[in-house]
């Protein structure tokens, strides 16, 4: 199918950029480098009734329809070759109502700066761990980040939403107004619309207690850290990445290149219980950095310097436990590869997240207990080959039952997504996709036929 540009061009004031234009090299460009598509045209809409018309002239013509908030999609849903991409990058209003402790919030926001401009106000809402990721898809596939043991998923804090649908409308969506499509966006993915604003609630937080803390890799360390990690109150919540120690300035030249405990900690409380609850995760072994401080909330979303553009295979899972014999067995593996970047990051989830019901939003993962990803960098596809093959013996090597979790899925398969929503959680969201998308006109993402 064309692309409609001559309508595309009339209806959005020069937004619009196509082949051939200044700018349009940068204009396509998404997170990960592996994603080098060509569209044929990308827009960028100032308001949620110009989405309506992108959307209404996509579904006319036929033309294939990407959305894209930041771009950071590891599939490679933000953009496509040939079609349209709906960039929300101009739509970064952000309406704070201090009185309620809500802010609307439209989709074209990253997380560090929803989270620099409400924590100027002692407030925040949790997203996940990268300043540069927006929000939109971000909440859209749950949100798992550094608040999640104290306040659960972002979509727990999701009250509302405004949503241009397949047909062209633009719904307020709430427990009250569309409550099945509320259901559905919270934790569905972006399959039943283009969500251009967003309504939370804030959380009082004058700052935290944590950052970056470097430990030598062990077994014993990593099964230790995650032991504490589980041990700990719901006020911290963190991530181990078990890495090959990077070329950073605070590291020391003959540590470049060793397997280290890469931790990012957070205790969202009063900065003396927080040192306590830090006590256990340095006292594992010597650190080989310590960060650990009282900050802003803000401070664990720096922004990213420079043209970063990675590729990597990757594979995502929940695993239940990280013992010593699981511990054991990512050493192994990671002490086998000789990719320059290879990565196990482990997540202790529970607490808030887990105390809401199953089946109160689209996330279906509640109870599971650790979250598990497994990744390594590559340069050709020669070397793509080899590194997935280690991701997949590694993911095989651990897993611990069926499961994934939708916003680091790659593209592998439909398969993987029904993981993603196992059993009820299914059938129920296929039925909000048949009322609402029944073309598909939303497939670029995580997919949920309507047939």
């Amino acid at each position: 199918m064309s692309t409609p540009i001559a309508q595309l061009r009339s209806s959005l004031d020069g937004r619009v950029t196509v082949p051939g234009d200044a700018g349009y090299d940068q204009a396509r460009k998404v997170f990960y480098g592996k994603w080098d598509r060509r569209p044929g045209a990308v827009v960028r809409p100032a308001t949620a009734e110009e989405v309506a018309r992108v959307v209404t002239l996509a579904a006319q013509s036929g033309a294939d329809l990407a959305v894209r908030s930041g771009g950071h999609s590891l599939a490679g849903h933000s953009t496509s070759d040939g079609g349209i991409v709906l960039d929300l990058g101009e739509l970064t209003a952000i309406d704070i109502d201090l009185e309620n402790r809500t802010a609307w919030a439209q989709t074209g926001l990253t997380a560090g700066a929803y989270t620099e401009a409400v924590g100027a106000h002692g407030l925040a809402t949790g997203f996940g761990d990268t300043a540069s990721v927006g929000i939109g898809g971000l909440t859209l596939g749950g949100g798992v980040g550094f608040l999640v043991r104290k306040h659960g998923l972002t979509i727990d804090s999701l009250l509302a939403a405004e949503l241009v649908t397949a047909d062209g409308r633009i719904l307020q969506v709430d427990q009250e107004r569309h409550p099945d499509l509320f259901w559905a966006i919270r934790g569905g993915g972006g399959n039943f619309g283009v969500a251009t604003r967003f309504k939370f609630r804030l959380h009082p937080l004058e700052g935290i207690v944590g950052g970056l803390l470097m430990l030598p890799a062990s077994a014993e360390v990593v099964a230790g850290f995650m032991a504490a990690a589980e041990a700990a109150p719901e006020e911290l919540s963190g991530i181990a990445n078990v890495m090959v120690a990077p070329p950073m300035p605070f590291i020391p030249a003959e540590l470049h290149g060793q397997l280290v405990v890469m931790a990012l900690l957070a205790y969202a409380g009063d900065a003396a219980a927080g040192e306590r609850a830090l006590a256990p995760f340095r006292s594992l072994a010597p650190p080989l950095a310590d960060m650990l401080q009282p900050m802003p909330y803000s401070g664990l979303f720096p922004p990213e310097e420079g043209e970063y553009h990675p590729t990597a295979v990757a594979r995502t899972m929940f695993v239940d436990t990280v013992d010593g014999e699981v511990a054991g067995t990512i050493m192994e593996h990671l002490e086998a590869s000789d990719a320059p970047v290879r990565v196990v990051q482990l997540r202790v989830l529970g607490g808030a997240a887990a105390r809401v019901p199953v089946e109160a939003t689209a996330y279906a993962h509640r109870q599971r207990r650790i979250m598990a990803n497994v990744a390594a960098f590559y340069e050709g596809p020669d070397d793509k080959a080899r590194r997935q093959e280690w991701v997949d013996g590694l993911a095989a090597a651990i897993h611990q039952g069926d499961g994934a979790y939708v916003n680091f899925l790659l593209d592998e398969g439909p398969e993987r997504v029904r993981e993603a929503y196992p059993g009820p959680t299914w059938d129920r969201l296929v039925e909000v996709k048949r009322r609402y998308d029944p073309g598909n006109l939303f497939h670029r993402n995580p997919n949920i036929p309507p047939d």
